[in-house]
């Protein structure tokens, strides 16, 4: 993986796959590369490293051409470099872009060696360009070539190959990667994506499991797995040329924090009103399966994961339901059991994640009574693949540490929980409580944003420190986790995040005056349990970071740490509103540190491999 744009037209593709390759940065990728046909040849550009040192390699020796392929790449096979790079090419013929691990590559490059082809690089891709060349130079056409080529891999991916044997055409095909298609007037694209595409056109066609599609000037044709030719709905994108414009913030992530109020109010519009949830916002008939809940099994990872931790709390506590919630990758490979009446819940911005698209297929096989996605793209695997779905309508994110996603998603789980409840007979009283509070939501994170001058300050506190320890109690230990993730994702601080009432089971060894520990303090039941907690961090020399509710009888221990006042809003809002200044804490560490805040070293946005 990580990104790959594909263009063919009557201009040169140049400028749209440079275009393209930036739209999709956010991903995170360590190398990026481009390969056009001119005059008949294969001309290729590659660099490790961001996009502009590619762009500037090509304003130093130019390239052009009517047809070619781009991509950035995140290393899984081989260490970045300019020789791992994409594209991969064979006999100066074919050059392809791939997305996804192909599990078999090490046997297929065993076959191919003994057939006299040299392999330059490291990676698991080149095998794919030679057994398209070799299918070629047996006479078949590109498109065939391909077909041929895929049924040999085993494992995920999504490629865009061309050939200087028929120039103006490009053949792509996924099975397990998402890859879509753009049509433009007279011109197709192939893009990882829609944001990779949207300056060229809004009209796009989403690949589905084993096609194969093929672009020229003059058109775009599907095929299945097995060479059929097949119909796919063109769809009209909503998105705004500029939705991945950074504005007027210096990065991406200070952006979308600052989208939560509109993102949240987006999620919740047209789902309730008076007091009460509309009817079949998961879905037609979504009430026939929804009353047969008897258990929940949520699977997501990352960021998704913790707000399914928080979901946990709200199904046990408000809807009196039991709930599971595990990593993807965990899940997929350990016996499963499955209670009667379980609804299969998969949490995913992207919907795109390849461990939690995994699961839920095999979830399929266990008898579960029906799975609802909570996603952020209407066209995902995940959406597809699912019985229910849950729009989460943050818009695109780019950024790689997760904020606004992360938001939205507990806004759509809450949504789930309320109705759930009162499927379970919640009193009506306490129901309309909950849907008046969330709607409160997108104003009390408003002005919660405004504590960012506050934050900024308390952030060059933790400039020089390696370490941090964040703490919650209850609903707000996931908070914590997701508080920790965002320090160190951005940041790169070591930061875990535990239990407060596990402090002394361990935890309270690292605690000295070089350890900085951040509390989340509602003002809930388990407040003076908190309190007690950190007066144990106290005890130790420990300098404490208290957020803590505006009516929350906590206070400052005199020079040493800080204590910053939140309104909560309610406590089934709090976990989201919470989670916004370590959002903001985390962000402005991250700028004062000098890190690349919106593209962390090592991290993609889209896990699209295991």
């Amino acid at each position: 993986m990580c990104g790959i744009v594909a263009a063919t037209a009557n201009r040169d593709v140049v400028p749209i796959l440079i275009a393209g390759l930036k739209a999709l940065e956010y991903r995170g990728y360590d190398s990026a590369g481009i390969a056009v046909i001119e005059n008949g040849k294969l001309a290729r550009v590659r660099a490790a490293g961001k996009v502009r040192e590619l762009e500037a390699l090509y304003r130093t020796a130019p390239v052009a051409g009517t047809s070619g392929i781009a991509h950035t790449r995140w290393a899984t096979h081989g260490v970045p470099n300019t020789a791992n790079a994409h594209p991969h090419v064979s006999s100066d013929r074919v050059a392809v872009v791939h997305n996804g691990i192909i599990e078999n590559h090490a046997e297929l490059r065993e076959e191919l060696k003994a057939q006299g082809y040299r392999f330059t690089s490291e990676t698991d891709t080149e095998v794919i360009a030679h057994l398209v060349e070799h299918a070629l130079a047996g006479g078949m056409d590109l498109r065939h070539a391909v077909l041929a080529a895929t049924a040999r891999l085993h494992g995920a991916f999504a490629i865009a190959v061309m050939s200087r044997d028929q120039a103006g055409h490009i053949v792509g095909a996924r099975r397990g990667s998402p890859l879509v298609a753009g049509i433009g007037d007279g011109e197709h694209f192939l893009g990882s994506d829609v944001q990779a595409l949207i300056k060229q056109t809004n009209r796009f066609v989403y690949l589905e499991e084993g096609d194969v599609a093929e672009i020229s000037q003059d058109g775009l044709a599907i095929f299945t797995a097995a060479g059929e030719p097949v119909e796919r709905p063109i769809r009209i994108s909503e998105m705004a040329a500029d939705a991945v414009e950074r504005g007027e913030y210096r990065h991406y992530m200070l952006k979308e924090i600052f989208e939560q109020p509109r993102a949240i109010a987006d999620t919740l519009e047209g789902r309730i009103a008076e007091g009460r949830i509309l009817p079949n916002i998961f879905g037609v008939d979504a009430d026939a399966l929804l009353s047969q809940i008897k258990h929940v099994q949520i699977v997501a990872c990352g960021t998704s994961y913790h707000a399914g931790l928080v979901a946990r709390y709200w199904l046990e506590d408000l809807a009196g339901l039991p709930c599971s919630v595990e990593v993807a990758s965990e899940y997929r490979y350990r016996h499963v059991v499955v209670p009667a009446g379980t609804l299969f819940l998969a949490v995913s911005q992207s919907g795109e994640t390849a461990d939690t698209l995994a699961a839920l297929r095999e979830g399929k096989q266990h008898g579960y009574l029906g799975s609802l996605a909570i996603c952020n793209v209407p066209e995902s695997s995940l959406v597809r693949e699912s019985d229910l779905v849950l729009m989460t309508r943050a818009g695109p994110e780019i950024g790689v540490a997760s904020t606004k996603a992360f938001t939205t998603q507990l806004t759509a789980l809450a949504l789930l929980v309320i109705e759930l409840a009162r499927i379970n007979g919640i009193a009506a009283e306490k129901y309309s409580s909950l849907v008046d509070e969330l709607a409160t939501l997108p104003r009390v994170i408003a002005d919660v944003l405004k504590l960012e001058p506050e934050i900024a300050k308390l952030a060059e506190r933790f400039v020089p420190k390696h370490h941090a320890l964040f703490l919650g109690r209850g609903v707000h230990y996931p908070v914590a986790l997701e508080g920790a993730l965002k320090l160190k994702e951005i940041s790169y601080i070591h930061a875990e995040a535990y239990p407060a009432g596990e402090l002394k089971h361990g935890p309270l060894a690292l605690v000295d005056e070089d350890m900085p520990v951040i509390a989340v303090a509602p003002n809930n039941q388990l407040l003076e349990k908190l309190k007690s907690n950190l007066e144990e961090v106290r005890a130790r020399g420990g300098e404490l970071f208290v957020f803590a509710d505006t009516d929350a009888p906590v206070k400052q221990d005199g020079e040493r740490g800080a204590v910053v006042k939140v309104a909560s809003g309610g406590n089934l809002i709090a976990p989201a509103v919470f989670t916004v200044p370590l959002q903001i804490l985390a962000y402005h560490v991250a700028l004062l540190r000098g890190t690349d805040v919106d593209q962390p070293r090592n991290l993609a946005k889209s896990v699209t491999v295991e």
